[in-house]
């Protein structure tokens, strides 16, 4: 299974919502919040670009010279209409500053060095050292999961619903239409949500860990051969 440090990783490295957290600035509206890109440094801080009169860039800048401890929020949405469709989220904490160097026009780059960092997802609650995160690498399907996922979905229904047959008891006759919608995928498995009468998640475990689409593929058609039979 990932890591809590590269499911956190993967997290801030996706197009998953993230939001800048103040204490003492309940005033702005949230979006004013929202980094228009962001990007992990060498060291595992993070890089959050803001336009450059934005309440996040004003309060960094007159914040002592650590910086205001602050915190980014993220929150992970299934690509695919599932009950439950929040899968996770993540908090990563420490000082913020302005970046110095060269400035984009009319846009400014605020640093915020990881000193906490959180992930409460589909596998579990995790505390991730800063060293951990920094030396972490996002999932290789993460570029790729929500429109692999929707394929999945829309064009694969029938196949990932043969998956039941290979989940053993919860596959009796309780689980006479329930619906199967795929739900996540990463380089160790694909997870899937069967809804209806039951509710529950299964996970479904590549024989070994995919580095591309090219091997997801492969593994796949092998995931659906074993259900099929």
């Amino acid at each position: 299974m990932p890591s809590a440090a590269e499911r956190t990783r993967t997290l801030v490295q996706s197009t998953c919502s993230a939001v800048l957290l103040f204490p003492g600035l309940d005033g702005a509206e949230p979006g004013q919040f929202m980094p228009e890109t962001r990007t992990v440094g060498p060291d595992g801080e993070l890089l959050l670009v803001f336009p450059a009169g934005s309440p996040a860039v004003r309060a960094a800048t007159r914040a002592p010279e650590d910086g205001p401890h602050s915190v980014v929020e993220l929150t992970d949405v299934a690509p695919v209409s599932v009950p439950h469709r929040i899968r996770g989220r993540a908090w990563l904490s420490g000082p913020l500053t302005v970046e110095a160097g060269p400035a984009e026009a009319g846009r400014t780059t605020l640093r915020l060095t990881v000193d906490e960092a959180y992930v409460d997802d589909l596998w579990g609650a995790d505390e991730v050292a800063p060293e951990d995160f920094a030396a972490a690498v996002p999932d290789p399907l993460a570029e790729h999961e929500a429109e692999l996922l929707q394929h999945l979905h829309s064009a694969h229904s029938a196949e990932v619903q043969t998956l039941r047959g290979l989940i053993g008891e919860r596959s009796g006759p309780s689980a006479a239409g329930t619906a199967a919608v795929p739900v996540g995928l990463d380089r160790f498995g694909l997870r899937v949500r069967f809804t209806g009468v039951q509710c529950f998640d299964a996970r479904f475990d590549f024989p070994e860990p995919v580095r591309d689409i090219s091997e997801l593929r492969r593994v796949m058609h092998t995931l659906f051969d074993a259900a099929s039979h």
